[in-house]
């Protein structure tokens, strides 16, 4: 198979640049024109070609695609324009940018120039800023030429970063690189544009009647000083709070704080109608979400924005504006079911059951927990029947969430306040020693995870000594502390902790790494917590490829996979893709998948 690497030089300005724009935006946009292209084809010279778009076109479309792999840094952008502006699809999509943010960690520069003097390559040029505002025809005989020079080198750099980075990087890494890229370069999904006005308009209605309810101005409502006056108009007191920051005594009016919920549900209707009015025109995601949907719809297909690699624990994230990873999954589903199949085809979506809490278990050696999931028992009846000392039939559906809370919420070393806090805000009040009690019957009950954070802190302290190690069942996760402290996944992608650093306090070790938030906080029950969410999505990613082997995967959702297959083959692909999800990965031999799937029309409908 062939390698081209690739670097599109495109038209911007101040107005327009992927400053302003999101990438789809930018590529769709009238104003889009593409310069030049630099392009080498395995190990040859670099190529410039400069021309009309069509001349361009019949160049690009003169290489063996089907047989070659796309390289480029940022390949969501070269990749698209390939696709949408020249029709061509490459064989497989590989991207330096995602390759450096899985090996090197989200905390560093993924910048083609930041990456080339890590890895003394050379130096990145900086003569694209001579182009602003010039189209091809602007540019004299010189000048496009050393724009070319300055595009030559830009791939001559990706090309020999490319060499660095893949060097026993996992494959199936890069199988991932590629199918998350198709999301976006090869759109399937489609918008309802239609139902998306619709709910626009509703949104806005809604906002406006809340308004009149009120009978106060949005500018009022959203001015703290005026809704203050407003709510002692109506004869109750401004609820405050001390400014974590300042230190200073503020208005408690953020939809979190709990003076403010209070106000939603006061005893008189007129104070509730007036918080509610705020809290409803001073959020303004739904509509902006909206809004771009909209925007998207009217352009085309619906490029699925997600990135790889996108977290510390290597989670995938939104990106380009669009975080579909937090879309609502209560209340108003209107933009999940403004997502639909084509014509001809439904989707699936396929979620892991309690993945992360299934990985603890196994992990740590829980093995009553573990045969517990394998029989499909409800482990969350039986957290609650220990708490509270009943028979398992005996349970009511409050104690049950309150079990369920303490397995999801406690197995990475949760405090008793945090947890006490935690039930708070779904409802469920109890005092501190009751919050203690159902903590310590927690770590008893599962002993082996408790020492596992026990073993975390323990490898914390050997990175730390520049000194290498093991934990986990069968010693699965490799450590080394020297030159930088990490952890060595089963598929062989690090977790790393940048300039880990241990210092003494009144209670002991206290351990931080450095992180795109500064220093950042790092425990052994933290460190368990982090492995777990990472071994989840190493599953996950596994499930993606065996999935993909048989159907199109066009979104993934925390641990949900989302296909679109064909009306007429439904049944067979749900058992298919329900197969792939309830095997596990090799090296995970013993831990107990399971899953749940939806099928519609629609994203929402899938719920």
């Amino acid at each position: 198979m062939n390698l081209i690497t690739l670097d599109f030089e495109t038209f911007y300005s101040r107005d327009y640049s992927l400053k302003k724009l999101t990438t789809e935006e930018y590529i769709r946009d009238p104003r889009f024109e593409v310069v030049g292209v630099g392009l080498k084809v395995n190990d040859e010279d670099t190529e410039w070609a400069s021309g009309t778009q069509e001349q361009l076109r019949d160049y690009l479309q003169s290489f063996d695609w089907e047989n070659s792999a796309l390289l480029a840094h940022n390949t969501r952008f070269d990749g698209a324009i390939l696709n949408w502006i020249f029709g061509v699809r490459p064989r497989i999509y590989l991207d330096t940018m995602c390759i450096a943010n899985a090996r090197h960690g989200v905390e560093h520069s993924a910048s083609l120039a930041a990456l080339a003097e890590k890895h003394k390559l050379g130096t990145k040029g900086t003569e694209v800023t001579d182009a602003l505002n010039m189209r091809r025809i602007d540019f004299s005989e010189d000048e496009l030429s050393r724009y070319g020079d300055y595009c030559v080198n830009d791939v001559e750099l990706t090309y020999e970063l490319f060499q660095r980075l893949s060097k026993k990087f996992p494959q199936k890494e890069l199988r991932l690189i590629d199918l998350t890229l198709r999301m976006f370069i090869e759109p399937v999904l489609e918008l309802d544009l239609l139902l998306l006005e619709q709910h626009l308009e509703e949104i806005r209605d809604q906002k406006e009647d809340l308004l009149l309810k009120c009978g106060v101005s949005k500018e009022d409502l959203m001015s703290n000083p005026k809704f203050a006056e407003a709510l002692q108009v109506l004869g109750v007191e401004p609820p405050k709070k001390t400014s974590l920051t300042t230190g200073k005594e503020t208005f408690a009016f953020a939809k979190t704080d709990e003076g403010f919920k209070a106000l939603l549900e006061h005893e008189d209707e007129k104070v509730q109608i007036l918080s509610a009015a705020r809290i409803g025109n001073k959020s303004t995601l739904e509509e902006t979400r909206t809004q771009r949907f909209i925007e998207i719809a009217k352009r085309g297909n619906f490029p699925v924005p997600l990135k790889y690699y996108a977290a510390h624990t290597g989670r995938w994230g939104g990106v380009d504006k669009i975080n579909l990873q937090n879309l609502p999954s209560r209340g108003s589903k209107k933009l999940k079911d403004s997502i639909v199949a084509p014509e001809g085809y439904s989707l699936i979506d396929c979620d892991s059951s309690q993945i992360e809490a299934r990985v603890l278990a196994w992990l740590a050696g829980q093995n009553d927990l573990v045969e517990s999931f394998a029989n499909r028992e409800d482990v969350y009846v039986k957290m609650a029947s220990a708490i509270y000392n009943m028979p398992e039939e005996d349970i009511t559906k409050d104690q049950r969430f309150v079990g369920k809370t303490t397995i999801l919420g406690c197995g990475y070393g949760m405090g008793a306040d945090r947890f006490k806090d935690q039930l708070a805000t779904f409802g469920f009040d109890i005092d501190l020693h009751e919050a203690k009690r159902i903590i310590k019957i927690y770590r008893q009950t599962n002993d082996y995870i408790f020492n596992l954070w026990r073993r975390g802190q323990d490898s914390l302290k050997d990175m730390c000594n520049k000194t290498k190690g093991a934990f986990g069942i069968d010693n699965i996760l490799k450590y080394l502390g020297d030159p930088v402290a990490a952890i060595t996944l089963p598929s062989g992608v690090p977790i790393r902790y940048t300039d880990l650093q241990a210092q003494q306090t009144e209670y002991g070790q206290e351990y931080t790494y450095a992180s795109r938030r500064g220093r950042t906080k790092i425990y052994g029950g933290k460190l368990v917590e982090n492995v777990c969410q990472a071994l989840a999505r190493c599953i996950i990613g596994e499930q993606i490829i065996a999935v993909s082997s048989k159907y199109k995967v066009v979104l993934t959702v925390h641990d949900s996979i989302i296909c679109c297959v064909l009306d007429d083959e439904l049944q067979e692909a749900t058992q298919f893709i329900e197969s792939c999800m309830r095997t596990p990965p090799q090296w995970a031999n013993g831990i107990p998948l399971d899953c749940e799937s939806g099928k519609g029309k629609t994203y929402g409908a899938c719920g």
